[in-house]
């Protein structure tokens, strides 16, 4: 295998950016524990966002409510996305790296 050859398929349809912005995450399944995250952004893509976060709440395939990217509550230019997590890993710490999918606008 040659150095420029990769042993996974990228997955990925789009560049991520490194992005320090701050988002908005609830869940939006009634189920799930009621919780309001305010994470920064780690990257980000078109339909995408990776964080970190103290929260132990996230789970792979989890719909969230998420805003971003998030000022204050009432700032019209907020953007309000249904997503779904598609990946969490332990980070050090007792911290959580949570990758989104974002579905579409609510």
């Amino acid at each position: 295998m040659s150095k420029t050859q990769t042993t996974h398929a990228e997955r990925r349809l789009s560049r991520r950016a490194k992005l320090a912005k701050m988002l908005r995450v609830r869940p939006s399944d009634p189920r799930d524990k009621h919780f309001e995250d305010l994470p920064v952004s780690m990257n980000a893509s078109n339909h995408s966002v990776y964080f970190h976060t103290n929260r132990t709440d996230y789970y792979k395939g989890m719909r969230l409510f998420v805003t971003f990217p998030y000022t204050f509550v009432n700032d019209p230019m907020n953007e309000e996305y249904l997503a779904a997590v598609v990946r969490v890993e332990k980070l050090v710490g007792n911290r959580l790296g949570v990758a989104l999918h974002l579905l579409t606008t609510v």
